[in-house]
């Protein structure tokens, strides 16, 4: 049926559809390589020596050397540590309510652009399905105006118009799967934070 057709030319064969699924399929392979580097320079930090090190430096009265080890690391408890080491000696309700707002602005920076790979997920095999839906309408018109057509004119048409469904569905399933591990890895970082918040309102009420 496709038999010495080129890939582009089967490719055309789905109209303007895949023109609009090849933009999201494009969009969202950036979202997820931006992504997925920026999780992989988080998760080198271990959260626990982190806190150890911040620890040291606050017993040893050594807040300047705490700051800089915060600013030095690159995961998202290291910015909310930093946020209490500013408020030290303050009251320590103060800190509590810095801490929370600063776990909130860390994991909203953690789900930037996610929710366009989750969009992408969510809608590219409909977008698909309507494409395939204008092919058999297309299909069927040109059978109409040429006035013949057998089963396997219908045939062609319609396996040209599925190529849209196939094409959403290999554009939608790989962003389901990288979205639904963006959640969970950003979950993990939010727990990492709401720990090094708790441990860091211990260390500086003390």
């Amino acid at each position: 049926m496709f038999a010495g057709k080129t890939l582009w030319q089967i490719f055309a064969s789905g109209g303007a559809t895949m023109y609009v699924l090849l933009f999201c399929s494009l969009l969202s392979l950036a979202v997820i390589i931006d992504r997925l580097w920026t999780y992989w320079s988080m998760m080198k930090v271990n959260r626990a020596a982190f806190m150890r090190r911040i620890q040291g430096m606050i017993e040893r009265k050594d807040r300047d050397g705490a700051v800089e080890i915060c600013r030095e690391t690159k995961a998202p408890f290291a910015r909310v540590a930093l946020a209490g080491l500013v408020l030290r000696s303050r009251d320590e309700k103060l800190i509590a309510s810095t801490l929370e707002r600063s776990v909130t602005t860390q994991a909203s920076r953690l789900e930037r652009l996610t929710s366009i790979v989750g969009t992408i997920g969510n809608t590219a095999v409909y977008i698909g399905l309507f494409g395939t839906v204008l092919g058999i309408i297309r299909a069927f018109r040109d059978i109409s105006a040429m006035g013949t057509g057998g089963m396997a004119v219908v045939i062609g048409g319609v396996a040209e118009a599925l190529i849209t469904t196939a094409t959403g569905l290999a554009v939608a399933v790989p962003s389901v799967i990288a979205y639904n591990y963006f959640v969970r890895r950003i979950d993990g970082f939010v727990n990492d934070m709401e720990l090094c918040a708790s441990e860091m309102t211990d260390l500086l009420t003390r």
